[in-house]
């Protein structure tokens, strides 16, 4: 790839007063990255503090009875980034770390990833500050329900779309469904996606994300004049996302040699078996304890011997102090937001190619947008139909965003902007402002 240097000043006169001006945390990354993206954006540029500010943020209160008697108070949100190009779509989290900032970055990557891939959704996201892990079934039931009804005065399947995220799954989207079915008086399957299959889900749902991953990955491969088999691959985060793109990855022929995760991290140069490691983290919660592998120092995971790495946890894990130690030739984004601005400009000094979250992640969304379409038809595709139309959504958006990289002289991430904000921007400017 091209390097140039497409780095900006940042001045921050657009800081909502409901955030700290001295500590915007994830919104701030969001922030830069658009600052980065707005000298090409011509004269769609007259609209780009559209995208600096969410349309809506709900902050809600969700009290619960405990299984002991008491009434616990937790805190939701459901923020609604950019509507301009369809209804919001995005997940939702529980996770004792959420915050505002948090909630409305990830609203904000859904509305870019969302155009990146082309799909017809804003963007928006969701979170209640909660370790699930310390709550009975019953009591993450009632949270769901409570939280879905709190926010109920957003989501719609014409108005926002929520989905699983981190600690979520089909179960408490079947709850959500149905808590939001019950306070509207119908049926309503097309509410939320990642549901059960017997509710309106779609076959391929749950291993879109990690597929999508793999798919950009081998077409990044191919462009860089890589060998997909025998390469290297380390994977930070071994849930849905991370699980499913090894298990490709290994099937493909690469060796999945390290592997971190909240629990632990290991390594094995001659390769994890993926499937015993599925296994254990099946039985046991994480990684930490895989007899067949050696256990690393957390800090050590980004100095391991690889040529691809797959950041699939958090956002901010890759940063100013550790991007210089990768040594990895291609970095996938399987997380959201995992990339910090400072991180990426070592990054593309070093010549790493990276494959930004944008596109990297976007099949849940596009496999959501499958779901979505089929529940109001009421007609369900094969799994292989969705893996294939999977699949070429993918390569088309990559190959796009490749392109424009190579004609821009600019990195994949910026290239990714500059596709997705001409998309947005183009319908702000045709739908105008009203009044």
């Amino acid at each position: 790839m091209t390097k140039s240097n497409d780095k900006t000043n940042t001045k921050r006169t657009d800081v909502p007063s409901y955030l700290p001006a001295d500590n915007l945390g994830p919104w701030q990354i969001y922030l830069e990255q658009i600052d980065r993206v707005t000298p090409y954006m011509g004269e769609l540029a007259f609209w780009i503090e559209a995208l600096k500010r969410p349309k809506r943020a709900l902050i809600v209160d969700v009290p619960i009875e405990l299984d002991n008697g008491t009434i616990a108070h937790f805190e939701g949100y459901r923020v609604q980034h950019n509507t301009s190009r369809g209804p919001g779509k995005g997940g939702v989290r529980f996770h004792q770390d959420v915050t505002l900032s948090e909630v409305m970055a990830l609203a904000a990557w859904m509305t870019i990833k969302n155009a990146a891939v082309n799909v017809p959704f804003g963007g928006a996201k969701g979170g209640v500050r909660i370790d699930p892990k310390k709550l009975s079934a019953g009591e993450l039931q009632r949270l769901t329900r409570r939280y879905t009804s709190e926010i109920g005065i957003l989501i719609g399947p014409n108005k926002d779309i929520p989905a699983p995220d981190v600690n979520t799954d089909a179960r408490i989207m079947a709850w959500m469904m149905d808590t939001y079915s019950v306070n509207t008086g119908s049926t309503t399957t097309g509410v939320v996606t990642g549901k059960p299959i017997v509710l309106g889900g779609s076959l391929g749902r749950v291993e879109a994300t990690g597929r999508g991953v793999f798919v950009v990955a081998v077409e990044a491969i191919r462009r860089l004049g890589m060998s997909l088999e025998n390469s290297r691959i380390a994977v930070q985060g071994f849930g849905n996302v991370g699980s499913v793109a090894a298990q490709l990855f290994s099937k493909a022929g690469a060796r999945i040699v390290a592997v971190q995760d909240a629990t632990g991290t290991i390594y094995n140069a001659s390769g994890l078996d993926v499937e015993k490691l599925r296994l254990h983290v099946e039985k046991t919660g994480g990684v930490g304890g895989f007899k067949n592998a050696e256990t690393m120092k957390p800090e050590e995971f980004w100095q391991a011997d690889m040529d691809i790495l797959v950041p699939a946890a958090l956002e901010n894990q890759i940063t100013s102090a550790n991007a210089a130690k990768i040594r990895a030739k291609l970095i996938v984004e399987g997380a959201n937001g995992p990339t910090n601005p400072a991180a990426d400009d070592i990054l593309r000094d070093k010549g790493v190619t990276v494959v930004p979250d944008v596109v990297a992640n976007a099949g849940g969304v596009t496999v959501s947008y499958f779901e979505w379409v089929q529940d109001f038809s009421s007609f369900f595709w094969t799994e292989d139909e969705i893996n294939e139309r999977l699949s070429r959504i993918m390569r088309d958006a990559f190959a796009a965003v490749w392109q424009m990289s190579v004609d821009r002289h600019v990195s994949l991430r910026t290239a990714a902007y500059i596709v997705a904000c001409n998309r947005i921007l183009e319908a702000r400017s045709m739908r105008g402002l009203y009044p």
